[in-house]
């Protein structure tokens, strides 16, 4: 169980003193439990005979023997002078008070367990979640959404139900257990030494069974994985299937990876199944051995053990039984949640790629200029995307990246906010390397309107107001009269209050253009990445946007990529990427005279 002891030490921390109090709690609980059943030992001495009357008060001092007397001088009292009836009335109110007392504290220590397991179950989500914010994006190229969103949702959830609600049992259980025993040893140390000697047995059975649930739940959640990875695409790709007829290829393929699912499900739970008839078996069993190995030794007469202290013994013991099995179904449920523990820390302890510095350079603002100084950058190693592309960009101008598809455009822009990192060359903003920027203070200086407009599920305000901590609701209403946004949005049904939906879907995708373009005004950045913004916006609400844009870019440095190259005409600086390089640069009418990659497509969009 040393993965346990490994989640125990990185979350229980900081609920330390709720788990000392519950361990204090579970231990009370553990021996008002077996006070309540080793005191009928002088009731049942006295009732069917073979006791001795204690007649003298004893000192009371802190040992067992010393307890049990002055118990036995009181019961022998009322037996005396009340008779078998009072004394039977006298130990049920003993009984019912220890009883009492041993709920009573199990029930402070279920209320202290519950703190702990709601808390670290909470910091996992939170850690997973901070976690997946501070990735890079290669991490996320590489690993499916639907997996990493199993791996933050059902994995998380299996460690809750598997392993945070097993705490209760890991923690009370063994208390339980020990206590008994020192009680059942010091009633007859032979008998439960031999009843020592049975329980590896029983852990050897356990541990048989339990040794590959860890790997069949692994297989189990990688499996989950998969079938939530082929939802998120279904879901995002929906319009495409149904435009494809693709709808029954589709069903057999999720159908194929529901019914592995399946699979692999049976035999996990065929196995954890086992867990409960097999330690009553085994509880059985053992019971049947020691009613044997006991009976001889009363009958034989060569030990201690008499018939009254014998029933207690088998009342102890099966007190033993039922934290056994919790025990045992505590162990079978961790090591299912091991392995979604393990699928959540394959994102907790994923390294990134691109790291903040060590010893971060301060940059207050832009001034000057961007430098692209020799930049080379390949996704896959022996494939570079760009290729020793130096440019550099003066304050204050636009910049148009014009191309075809495939030439390196976006890749050129995603590498400045350090999206992700050159494999070669430099960039540099006033001089400094990027690299040796924060993070926070290098996308401070940036904005970023790109061709699909990320928008959240939540009002048209909020979504506006995500560009800047504080906004003022006059800020926000101005960025949208600049955005040209503020006119529909007040026509919208509860105006500037109105939900969008997921990813902005109420809307027309001019709108959600628009607000976006609202969200990057409101930030207000010295430096601006236009990615396509246009291309995908009928000829009215090119317009608009256009208009917007226009607006935006105006005394900002703006690095614009566009596919309709009459969107940059008036650009102060166009630059032709083709395979990688930039092959061409200069103004508009420069680059047309010149009659080369430019021209070439210019012609052509204008034939």
């Amino acid at each position: 169980m040393r993965d346990l002891w490994l989640i125990f030490k990185r979350f229980i921390p900081p609920y330390k003193f709720h788990l000392a109090r519950s361990v204090l709690f579970n231990l009370l609980h553990a021996l008002f439990g077996v006070f309540a059943i080793t005191m009928l030992i002088p009731i049942l001495e006295l009732l069917f005979g073979g006791g001795s009357v204690q007649a003298e008060r004893v000192p009371f001092e802190w040992d067992v023997q010393s307890i049990k007397q002055i118990f036995n001088y009181h019961v022998s009292r009322v037996y005396e002078t009340r008779g078998a009836g009072a004394t039977l009335l006298f130990v049920g109110l003993v009984a019912i008070i220890a009883t009492a007392l041993k709920t009573g504290f199990a029930y402070l220590a279920a209320y202290e367990m519950i703190s702990i397991r709601n808390g670290v179950v909470r910091d996992i989500r939170r850690d997973i979640y901070a976690k997946i914010v501070s990735l890079p994006l290669p991490f996320f190229s590489e690993e499916r959404k639907g997996d990493v969103i199993a791996r933050a949702t059902g994995d998380v959830q299996e460690v809750e139900v598997s392993v945070m609600s097993s705490l209760e049992m890991i923690f009370q259980s063994p208390l339980i257990i020990l206590v008994t025993l020192a009680g059942m040893l010091f009633m007859s140390w032979e008998l439960t030494l031999f009843v020592l000697v049975l329980f590896p047995l029983m852990g050897f059975l356990i541990g048989w069974i339990g040794k590959s649930l860890k790997r069949d739940s692994r297989a189990g959640q990688d499996k989950m994985g998969d079938v939530l990875s082929l939802m998120e695409e279904t879901l995002s790709g929906l319009r495409v299937i149904k435009a494809f007829n693709a709808g029954r290829r589709m069903n057999e393929k999720f159908a194929r990876e529901n019914e592995a699912y399946r699979r692999v499900q049976n035999r996990l739970m065929r196995r954890r199944s086992l867990a409960h008839p097999l330690s009553e078996f085994i509880g059985t069993a053992i019971i049947v051995v020691i009613l044997w190995y006991g009976g001889s030794l009363i009958i034989s007469g060569s030990g201690s053990l008499t018939g009254p202290v014998f029933i207690t013994y088998i009342g102890l013991f099966y007190t033993i039984i039922n934290p056994a099995k919790n025990l045992t179904n505590a162990y079978y449920s961790v090591r299912k949640g091991l392995a979604a523990m393990d699928r959540v820390d394959e994102i907790l302890r994923a390294e990134s790629s691109i790291r903040e510095p060590s010893r971060p350079t301060r940059l207050e603002g832009f001034s000057r200029a961007i430098e692209y100084d020799r930049v080379s950058f390949a996704y896959t190693e022996g494939m570079p995307v760009l290729k020793e592309v130096s440019l550099h960009i003066p304050r204050g101008i636009t910049v148009a990246l014009v191309g075809q598809s495939g030439s390196g455009k976006s890749t050129f822009v995603d590498l400045l906010p350090r999206f992700y990192d050159v494999t070669a060359g430099e960039i540099r903003v006033d001089g400094v390397n990027i690299k040796e920027l924060p993070f926070a203070d290098l996308w401070e200086l940036i904005g970023n309107v790109n061709q699909d407009p990320i928008l959240f599920n939540d009002t048209i305000y909020n979504n506006i107001a995500f560009g800047k901590e504080n906004a003022t609701r006059e800020e926000i209403e101005q960025a949208a009269r600049i955005a040209n946004a503020h006119d529909f949005i007040l026509q919208t049904e509860h105006g500037y209050e109105t939900p969008i939906g997921d990813r902005g879907g109420k809307l027309s995708g001019g709108q959600r253009q628009r607000l976006s373009i609202a969200r990057a005004v409101l930030k207000n950045p010295p430096i601006m990445i236009l990615d396509e913004a246009t291309s995908a916006l009928d000829t009215e609400s090119e317009k608009l946007v256009q208009d917007a844009l226009d607006k935006l870019m105006r005394n900002r440095t703006s690095i614009v990529i566009a596919h309709r190259l009459s969107t940059v005409r008036s650009a102060d600086l166009i630059c032709v990427f083709h395979e990688g390089r930039i092959v061409e640069r200069g103004k508009h009418e420069e680059l047309l005279a010149a009659g080369g990659h430019y021209s070439r497509l210019y012609n052509m969009q204008n034939f």
